[in-house]
């Protein structure tokens, strides 16, 4: 290996014969002299390294590179003369592993130094008088670059053919390159147009060498202007033209990613389509994480963030933006699986819903199941947001992603501690209970499902809560279910729920409730309406009128009209159930119907108006003039038996008798006697059981209390207090005895069939019950 190292000023192409200095030492003298006189003081270094060329057949390995240099001309015209310092650099093929002889040529343009030129030109000429130096200066390097030019022709060696066959193979290379690229060139066109839209002025921005960049200043965004004109709820015309310009951006993001998914997929698998592939990448998740950022504010923004959200989730189906991300789902890129299920997570509305499940519903729940055992929170919330929008479809839509696994890892995701993910899944467990019908919900029940909604329901989170017991509401009204549902304790809880918040304020709440529910959604929420248990009669009531306040705010009220909810209102509006009356009359109020007579739940204070209205609701209106005529009241109501139905009400058909008979003992169950109970005797009867409570009054009128309980015999509570069944009596005897033994002292006798506890627990308040269930479901998630 030779190294030969020449100084020279001549500024070449890559194109250009590279020569070997093997010319004569006078031709070498005269050379230095030349330099001399013409440089004078400028002086710059070729690094010319080469190694012994063979006669292979291999071409030689040829690169080219150039040092960032910054000079002017003044530093040109003062700089001291130097003497000539040949310098020496290390062989290339060190550092590309060749076998054959390397060249390297470190080089400066001519078109650089001429742009320097005219760069410190411009920064100079503030004057006539620097003009002139300007000009003189141009006339100077104009003389040095012809002299330099023609000193360059004068060196061409050509004594070793060696060096010549280097040039040849260099300019082969170069040719290559050229060709190379320009093939490229179409596959780029997309890529730079990209890169122009994001300069601030549209085009590559020119930067002076010399000086700094300059960071631009941030261009206001017009979007987010709109978005904040639409938050502040301020009727004007501009209104309409904001939501048109929002609506216009999503069209525009859904085309640009569109046309970039085409061109990424026309790339080859070569080193350079794969740097085009990244940047196609980078700029899918950027568009991705825009779109994804639209429409959550637009879902923010109240009012008409519902009419903005469901237009943007309508020009992603349009703009075939759905296709892409079914698609991304089954990427092998998780970043961008990720960033399509975020974004489908908040598209998810009736129609895109629809369309999500005719072309890749497997597909979707398969990722979010997976999303569920990711330790990543982020991840658990968008495959829980994802269920609960799936489950809002059809009964064999929900049918499918339970055989999918979906509520399998809802439920598993119910052990989480994060709020959000959490009301994921409480809101998911509701949506099933609506939509899923009889079949469905008894799958809810295989799964254990009304279990886990009891520590949902005991959060401290209110909307946890809330959707937690919704779904017990629902889940209760189907009557094949309603035991393992007591079971559960979970619709314990609603009630205190329900009292203790206020429709209005909690629409408020959070963001999920700004637009309220959709259509159909409201009409699964109406059979629950009309179920026999007031727990679930109370939260349905409670949620139409949540419901009634945001359509009205919205000027959508006939929806209620459309999906017939108005007579159910109606209906238990003027029923006793305290609760559930006053939040049905407070939504009948507020979608303009008239609210009906209202019943007091203090049942033996009624008149006999309330009575006759009270008959006309259970389906009895044809025998509401009987009991007109015999002026019966509430005190003679609760004393009704058979006999008296039969002879002096007249309903001689002993099926109606028993209809009649089953809805007064339900109307005993939840009347208040506190009015002519003083001494707690229908609490104590609760305690018992909710159907002990029909009793109450008649033994109120015997004149029984707490205390006369245990004087009391099986005869006396059958013929006295009207306990026609011997079981009920023979529970009671039973729960007065162990009164009185607790009362004197003495112990239970523990045989060999007694149940062994591990843990008792006395609370003594109202809720010690649920602590206790608590306590127990706990201790069952623990490991053994």
């Amino acid at each position: 290996m030779s190294s030969v190292s020449l100084t020279t000023s001549t500024f070449r192409s890559s194109s250009e014969k590279l020569s070997d200095n093997s010319s004569t030492s006078s031709s070498t003298t005269t050379t230095k002299k030349q330099q001399k006189q013409l440089l004078k003081n400028f002086t710059r270094s070729y690094s010319l390294t080469s190694s012994s060329c063979t006669n292979s057949e291999d071409n030689a390995a040829f690169k080219l590179s150039s040092a960032d240099r910054r000079f002017s001309f003044d530093d040109i015209l003062d700089e001291k003369e130097e003497d000539f310092k040949p310098e020496r650099t290390s062989s290339l093929s060190e550092l590309l592993n060749s076998s054959e002889g390397d060249i390297r040529v470190e080089h400066k343009s001519r078109d650089f130094i001429r742009q320097s030129s005219r760069t410190s030109s411009t920064e100079t000429m503030s004057s006539g008088e620097n003009k002139k130096c300007v000009f003189s200066k141009k006339k100077v390097m104009h003389d040095i670059s012809s002299s330099l030019s023609s000193l360059s022709k004068e060196m061409t060696i050509s004594s070793k053919g060696s060096c010549t066959k280097s040039s040849q193979s260099a300019q082969n290379l170069h040719q290559a390159a050229v060709n190379e690229t320009k093939g490229k060139t179409c596959q780029l066109s997309l890529i730079f147009q990209r890169s122009k839209q994001s300069s601030p002025q549209g085009s590559p921005s020119k930067m002076n060498p010399s000086r700094p960049p300059q960071v631009p200043k941030p261009q206001p965004d017009p979007i987010q202007d709109d978005l904040e004109l639409l938050l502040k709820g301020v009727e004007s015309p501009e209104l309409e033209l904001a939501m048109g310009r929002i609506i216009a951006k999503m069209d525009a993001l859904g085309d640009e990613l569109k046309a970039n998914t085409s061109a990424r997929g026309a790339f080859t698998d070569d080193v350079f389509c794969e740097i085009t592939k990244m940047d196609s990448r980078r700029y899918e998740l950027t568009t991705l994480g825009a779109m994804n950022d639209l429409i959550r504010k637009a879902w923010a923004v109240s009012t008409i963030g519902y009419d903005l959200g469901s237009s943007l989730c309508k020009s992603l189906l349009n703009k075939g933006v759905l296709d892409i991300l079914l698609k991304n789902f089954n990427s092998d890129d998780s970043t961008i699986q990720f960033e399509s299920a975020r974004l489908l997570e908040q598209a998810l509305t009736t129609e895109n819903r629809t369309y999500v499940v005719k072309h890749g519903l497997s597909t979707v729940v398969r990722v979010a199941c997976e999303c569920s055992k990711s330790p990543c929170v982020e991840k658990s919330r968008i495959g829980m947001g994802i269920l609960e929008h799936l489950f809002k479809n059809s009964e064999e839509t929900c049918h499918e992603v339970i055989r999918l696994g979906g509520l399998s890892a809802i439920l598993y995701e119910c052990r989480n501690s994060d709020v959000e993910t959490l009301r994921h899944c409480a809101a998911a467990l509701a949506n099933l209970s609506l939509h899923g019908g009889p079949e469905n919900q008894e799958a809810m029940i295989q799964h254990k499902a009304s279990e886990w909604l009891f520590p949902l329901a005991f959060h401290s989170d209110d909307n946890i809560k809330y959707y937690a017991c919704l779904a017990i509401a629902a889940l209760v009204a189907n009557k094949e279910i309603e035991a393992a549902v007591l079971r559960s304790g979970t619709l314990n809880l609603v009630e205190p729920f329900v009292t203790g918040h206020s429709p209005d304020e909690f629409a408020q709440s959070t963001v999920a409730h700004v637009h309220g529910q959709s259509k159909n959604w409201l009409l699964k929420l109406v059979p629950v309406l009309y179920s026999k248990r007031e727990e679930a009669r109370s939260l349905a009531a409670f949620h139409f009128a949540m419901e009634a306040g945001i359509k009205k705010r919205q000027g959508n009220t006939n929806v209620f009209r459309d999906i017939g909810v108005v007579n159910a209102l109606k209906k238990v509006a003027s029923s006793p159930n305290a609760i559930a009356s006053k939040y049905a009359a407070q939504a009948l109020q507020l979608i303009g119907e008239q609210v009906p007579h209202k019943l007091s739940q203090q049942v033996p204070l009624w008149t006999v108006e309330d009575v006759v209205e009270w008959v006309k609701q259970i389906g009895f209106i044809c025998y509401s003039p009987q009991f007109q005529n015999s002026k019966v009241d509430g005190d003679l109501l609760l004393q009704l038996d058979d006999k008296s139905l039969s002879d002096d009400i007249g309903i001689s058909n002993g099926i109606l008798r028993k209809r009649f008979r089953r809805e007064l003992n339900q109307l005993k169950r939840m009347a208040d006697y506190s009015s002519c109970d003083t001494s707690g005797l229908t609490s104590f009867l609760q305690g018992l059981g909710p159907e002990f409570c029909q009793y109450s009054y008649q033994m109120l009128l015997s004149g029984v209390n707490v205390k006369d309980l245990k004087e009391l015999n099986s005869e006396q509570l059958e013929s006295e207090c009207g306990i026609e069944n011997s079981i009920h009596r023979m529970r009671l005897m039973h729960m007065v005895k162990g009164m009185n033994c607790s009362r004197n002292g003495a112990d239970f006798d523990e045989g060999p069939n007694s149940k062994s506890l591990d843990v008792f627990i006395s609370y003594r308040r109202s809720s010690g019950s649920q602590l206790a269930r608590y306590l127990n479901f706990s201790l069952f998630l623990q490991p053994d």
